[in-house]
């Protein structure tokens, strides 16, 4: 132990020393300078316990951590361990000589069993204070009992086997009823079901122990002083609790498997090794006379447990003749032997013995040493004194071991918490791998250790290692942390240059394709990957550079790939004359500037496949931004590429409905130049609105000049309402296509008899049609024939215009007519007011005395009222008062004005000296002022009845008290 120890702190040691030394240049390392040994607790840590038995100690045994001991000829004391100040002491009842021979707990701690030198055997539950005598026992010397870990229970042990000092293996079952403390004996059967044997004859049977493998197998161990036996069989499902004979049975005829050494203790021990989580153990060790044979348990195996079988031989100091060992306990990777002074811990990896305990005199000779499989704590006692020993940290120097035995994978299994002990391990397996020249598992192991950099680099360029160069660097970016960018450039920059030379070398030789395909396809994943993205696209300028200058353009395209640099690959292709793949990029992509950017180019050599790529993008492009790709392509263009541009600029004004005045204009150029009719038809499907056209109508009308399409023109005259001058061109191209823009001023018929003049004249003048003349006239209603005679020349004879002549006649007589029969109208109409009139002021209505005001209930006949037709009457301040604040502004200002006048007639005169006739004049004056003043103050104040009028309706909708006045009006009610 002490050399172990040494070791690992020398190691410890070296690597805090050389991080220390390390300069921080190249690639950093986070080495363990702060590293350092402190004083641990050794792995078996002994305590003494603090108990004085009161008579020597026979036996002791402990199971989930429930502690019997057997003191003195007739004292059981029981101790739970989770509450040690309370132990419970039982008497045995033995009025004989009768002294316990050996104990045994099962594995819940429920069960004890007492085997008396006077080959008796008693029984004691762990809920009862009674021992209870095992009749059916009675006759044998107990040895060993191998218990039921499948089936046992507090209150029933299973079918158990026992082994005896005379070879038999018994089966047996212990029960405890629930009705009482016993109502029947507690051993159900005692049945024999085998006999060791040894060359000699029969043996003790010193050990017994049952395990269960896969598929319902099971395994039975049992040993004598010099051999270890295997008994393999299945038990029938559904009958385990008929135990175990069907086992025995098979090997009645013969032996079953076992292992024989030649040397003789008297006795043997195996131990097992449970793991916490597992129910089966894992590995054994079986104390004989010859040494220890140790191994582990493999259930796969058909016809033995045992696997990986070693024996260790005891050492000089062990004379079995002398100090022989006692006992045997087996940890997770050591074995402890007890002897009679001392305790050795042997380590089961390398066979070392690693820890040595010796024990005063005092204390008395080593009696025994059992280990609690739930706790794995281990337990020593002499007569006089009980020890404990707790096992800490185990495996803390195992990782060494491994490492030392070449074991890697499990020495840094068993560092994982430990990084420098990581390191270490690291760095030795990777000098081992490069020492057998495995140079890509140690690039992989280096890459993972702490060691310099720049060292491990040189070791692979001396070796001329180039491919386990880069695995060590790949490796290596892949550790480092995202703030340390500076590193990360370094390496992405010489992976790559590495990866370039390589492909070099491997494309010029064909042997070599298989791997050049795997080196470029590592190469690509390089490229590609995401934790790389962020550097490669910092330094994508390096990396270009270094794709250049090896003339790889083939990864360079496909690095811009990867950068989504699609204006280099695009560019690339178009180098090359590769423009289908370079539209196929664009399309891929759809990025809208790329295709602004490169349209002009892929036009010229593929026009419909652009178009198409175009169209497939939809609104996501501009086609103003298209347009000059289109005219630069048209004007050196044929009729039939043309097309493709009036396809596209169709594209965008029918289905994808684009109002931009400069796509319309450029297809109308497209349309002018090549195809007329299409002009037309698009025109006017346009329509005549000039606020719903989207083109410009006097490019238009320019364009459509220049190329000769007259009734292009005329349309688009029509539509700027320039109806002269579209009727001027008509009449170049069609006459009735000038009929039809004659009509189209409806709301001038000025205009409109104007257009239809220069048509009669152009018909009569132009083409000497007298009846295509009379025509006109019947086609529009305002012109006459005297309109148009002045238009045909004096040899014309009247035959021609006498039925035009005679239907103007007509037309002038039935006018007449009509304007006789409206003015007879109006004469009646007239007469029949006055009578209403007349009859308007002959009415009159009667108001009685007793009648009040509408308005204030007071009596009406008090002061001037008004009577309505509707029957309500009202004072006429009180109407006032009503009507004033409903009414107009306007008219409130207006009413307000007469009132005044209306007071300034009344107010009597200040002059005494003016002459009579004067005055006289004046009054005349002045009463007919005041008369009409009132009347005008009636049609307003008195128009209509306040409450049936329509001033009631308009009223509805305001509210009782208005909102101005609404605080004022709410403070006065509180």
């Amino acid at each position: 132990m002490a050399s172990i120890l040494d070791e690992y702190e020398d190691s410890l040691h070296r690597s805090v020393s050389v991080q220390q030394s390390r300069a921080s240049v190249g690639i950093p390392h986070s080495g363990y300078v702060n590293a350092r040994l402190e004083k641990e607790t050794p792995i078996f840590n002994k305590q003494r316990i603090d108990f004085a038995p009161p008579e020597k100690i026979n036996s002791l045994v402990v199971s989930s951590n429930q502690l019997c001991m057997s003191l003195g000829k007739d004292t059981l004391l029981r101790i739970d361990l989770g509450k040690p100040d309370e132990p419970n002491q039982v008497e045995l009842g033995r009025k004989d000589e009768a002294r316990v021979y050996k104990m045994f707990l099962d594995h819940t701690g429920s069960h004890l069993l007492i085997a008396l030198n006077t080959s008796e055997c008693l029984y004691l539950n762990r809920s009862v204070q009674k021992v209870r005598a095992l009749s059916r026992w009675k006759g044998h010397l107990i040895e060993s009992v191998g218990w039921n870990k499948f089936l046992g229970s507090e209150t029933n042990t299973g079918p158990i086997l026992v082994g005896t000092s005379q070879g038999q293996i018994y089966e047996a079952e212990i029960s405890v009823s629930e009705g009482s403390l016993f109502s029947t004996n507690p051993d159900q059967y005692f049945r024999q079901v085998y006999t060791l044997e040894e060359e000699s004859g029969p043996a003790p049977v010193c050990c017994l122990e049952i395990e269960r493998g896969i598929e319902g197998k099971f395994f039975i161990i049992a040993t004598t002083r010099k051999r270890l036996f295997q008994f393999v069989g299945k038990v029938p499902e559904g009958t385990e609790q008929q135990g175990f004979s069907s086992i025995f049975a098979v090997h009645a005829d013969h032996l079953p498997s076992f292992r024989e050494f030649p040397a003789n203790l008297g006795f043997s021990e195996i131990a097992f090794y449970t793991p916490k989580l597992r129910s089966n153990p894992r590995s054994f060790a079986w104390m004989m006379g010859n040494g220890v044979l140790y191994g582990t348990l493999d259930y796969s195996r058909p016809d033995s447990i045992l696997s990986d079988e070693r024996v260790w031989v005891y050492p000089p100091d062990i004379d079995i003749t002398v100090n022989k060992p006692i006992s045997i306990v087996l940890t997770q990777f050591h074995f402890l032997l007890l002897l009679p002074d001392r305790v050795k811990a042997v380590c089961t990896l390398n066979g070392q013995v690693v820890f040595q305990d010796l024990f005063l005199e005092k204390f008395g000779t080593l009696t025994r040493m059992i280990k609690d499989p739930t706790v794995q704590q281990i337990w020593i006692h002499t007569e006089k004194v009980v020890f404990r020993y707790h096992v800490q940290r185990e495996s803390r120097d195992v990782w060494k071991m491994y490492m030392n035995m070449n074991k890697f994978d499990l020495a840094k299994e068993y560092c994982k918490d430990r990084p420098e002990c990581l390191d270490i391990v690291l760095a030795k397996e990777a000098e081992h791998c490069f020492q057998n020249k495995r140079y890509l598992d140690s690039a992989k192991c280096y890459a993972l250790t702490q060691n310099y950099f720049e060292e491990i680099a040189l070791k692979f360029i001396e070796a001329k290692q180039e491919e386990a160069l880069m695995e060590f660097l790949i490796k290596k970016l892949s550790n480092l942390k995202p703030s340390e960018k500076t590193q990360t450039t370094l390496l992405t920059t010489w992976l790559t240059e590495l990866y370039l030379n390589w492909l070099g070398i491997l494309q010029g030789d064909p042997s070599q394709r298989n791997l050049y395909l795997d080196t470029r396809e590592k190469f690509r994943t390089f490229l590609s990957s995401p934790k790389n993205k962020d550097c490669l696209f910092n330094n994508r300028a390096s990396i270009y550079e270094l794709l250049a200058s090896h003339g790889d353009t083939e990864h360079m395209v496909y690095f811009a790939v990867i950068m989504q640099d699609y204006e280099r690959v695009v560019a690339h292709h178009c180098q090359h004359d590769e423009y289908d793949e370079a539209l196929n990029v664009l399309s891929r992509h759809r990025d809208e500037k790329l295709f602004y950017k490169f349209s002009p180019v892929l036009i010229q050599h593929i026009p419909k496949k652009v178009v198409d790529a175009w169209i497939s993008m939809g609104s996501r492009l501009d086609a103003r931004n298209l347009i000059p790709a289109l005219v630069n392509y048209s004007q050196s263009a044929s009729t039939q590429q043309i097309n493709e541009a009036i396809r596209y600029m169709e594209f965008c004004v029918y289905q994808l409905e684009e109002t931009q005045q400069a796509i319309h204009n450029y297809l109308l150029s497209l349309y002018a130049l090549c195809r007329p009719d299409s002009l037309l038809s698009y025109l006017e499907q346009a329509g005549t609105n000039p606020n719903r056209i989207h083109y410009d109508l006097k490019y238009a009308l320019r364009l459509c000049a220049e190329h000769g399409h007259h009734r292009a023109c005329v349309h688009v005259y029509k539509v700027m309402e320039l109806y002269e001058e579209a009727v001027d061109l008509a009449l170049q191209v069609d006459v009735d296509l000038a009929k039809s823009c004659a009509d189209l001023p409806e709301d001038d018929e000025e205009l409109r008899k104007k257009l239809w003049l220069k048509i009669a004249r152009h018909v009569v003048q132009e083409e000497k049609d007298v009846k295509k003349a009379m025509a006109c006239l019947s086609s529009c209603a305002l012109l006459k024939i005297e309109d148009v005679l002045p238009f045909f020349p004096d040899f014309v004879t009247i035959d021609h215009f006498k039925e035009a002549i005679c239907n103007s006649l007509e037309d002038y007589n039935k006018h007449i007519e009509e304007l006789k029969r409206e003015m007879e109208e109006a004469t009646q109409s007239a007469k029949r007011i006055r009578e209403d009139i007349q009859e308007m002021r002959n009415k009159y209505g009667s108001v009685e005395p007793q009648e009040k005001c509408a308005a204030c209930d007071f009596p009406l006949l008090n002061r001037p009222f008004y009577l309505f037709l509707c029957g309500h009457m009202f004072h006429y301040d009180c109407l006032l008062q009503a009507v004033f604040p409903n009414l107009p502004a306007y008219k409130q200002a207006k009413l307000e004005d007469l009132q005044k006048k209306l007071a300034a007639t009344s107010q009597p005169s200040k002059s005494h000296h003016r002459p009579k006739d004067a005055d006289t004049v004046s009054l005349g004056k002045g009463q007919q002022s005041r008369e009409q003043i009132k009347a005008d103050i009636d049609d307003i104040v008195a128009a209509e009845c306040v409450y049936c009028g329509e001033l009631m309706i308009r009223s509805i909708d305001k509210p009782f008290i208005d909102p101005q006045k609404y605080e004022e009006e709410m403070q006065s009610w509180l």
